[in-house]
Order: structure tokens, then sequence, then C-alpha cells
């Protein structure tokens, strides 16, 4: 007799691996791959509006699909496969991923030791901003506007009333827990 429970294996991101962390929460279905559709289901999660999520959905997809599909031809539906997530990368960011995805504790630390100026463990708007400069590489637009969208989303998003990025907030999004913690308090704000 054959088991009306679906036998589907679901992708699980490596555990020391926080880039696949990070896109994981994408990945509404969980069978490692993400759709436009699943990134701006997840952002309307996180408590972006329509026109944010959108655009998100569209930009990401479209930027990182080709990379995370090594030999595969093109695809209209932009799927960004999470195991291969790590060729994504781009350039001008701050180096706290490495080449595989992995967190680098010492380059999360460098992000705080030289640009938090006014609270050591938090970013100003002005900080950030000093933080996006100092990583910009030349002649690499795309890596710049990939870095400044991530950067101005998060702090549009998880800055306190005093305009401050705290350092754990940063540290879960690279992790990929904030996510969740953002969807938790976005649904309790829907369902009191």
């Amino acid at each position: 007799m054959a088991s009306s429970e679906s036998t589907e294996v679901k992708f699980v991101p490596e555990e020391d691996n926080f880039l696949q962390r990070h896109v994981a929460f994408f990945d509404r279905n969980k069978d490692g791959i993400v759709y436009p559709s699943e990134t701006y289901q997840g952002f309307r999660a996180i408590g972006c509006g329509y026109l944010l999520s959108a655009f998100a959905s569209l930009f990401i997809n479209m930027g990182l699909s080709s990379k995370t599909r090594p030999g595969k031809g093109f695809s209209l539906s932009f799927p960004i496969e999470v195991k291969n997530i790590h060729l994504a990368k781009h350039g001008s960011d701050s180096g706290v991923y490495d080449k595989d995805g992995r967190f680098v504790e010492s380059k999360f630390e460098e992000i705080f030791a030289k640009h938090s100026h006014t609270h050591p463990d938090a970013l100003t708007g002005k900080e950030l901003q000093e933080l996006l400069d100092s990583n910009k590489e030349a002649n690499d637009r795309k890596g710049a506007i990939a870095a400044y969208t991530e950067w101005k989303i998060l702090h549009y998003l998880c800055k306190d009333k005093n305009g401050l990025l705290h350092k754990d907030t940063v540290r879960a999004v690279y992790d990929g827990s904030l996510f969740e913690k953002l969807e938790k308090q976005t649904a309790s704000k829907k369902h009191p």
C-alpha cells in the first residue's frame, strides 16, 4: 500500500555556510531553489511593501540566477540554486562571507572596528555610507549597486528609533536568523 506522506527531500543549508542560511529563508517551499515569487513572498514576510518586494524579487533573481546555475541554460523563471549561492558573491562587499559562503568573524568585527565611530556596536547612516564607500572596488558598478541596495534595505528595515543599525542585527542578517525574527514581528502586527 502506497504511503500518503510526501517523500520529497527538502533542502537543508550547510550548518557552517552562513550565505546558504541567509538565502534559504527565501526558499519558501524548501526545495533548494528560490524563484522570484518566493523572493517576493520572503520580502513581504519581513515587512517590505509591495513595490520594494517586487523590485527586489526581479533585481535579485535576474542578477543571481545564471551565476548559481553553472552549466545550465538561461531560464526565464530566474531560479536561484541555494547550494550554489556562493558562486553569485559580488564585488564591493564586506568580505564577511568567504568564497564558499562561510562567515569570517574577523571581517565582521572589522566593519565595526573601522566604521562605528559614534557607538561601538552600531552604525549610523553616515557610517554605513562610509563602509560602502570603503568597500567599493574600482570599475565594479554592479557589485557596488548590489552592496548599496543590500545595506540600505537592511538599514531601512532594522534601524532603531535613533537611526542606528546594531551589530547583533547585522550579524543576524548574515546568518539569516534576522529574517525569521522579522517575519514573526510582521505576522504579530497583522494578527495581534
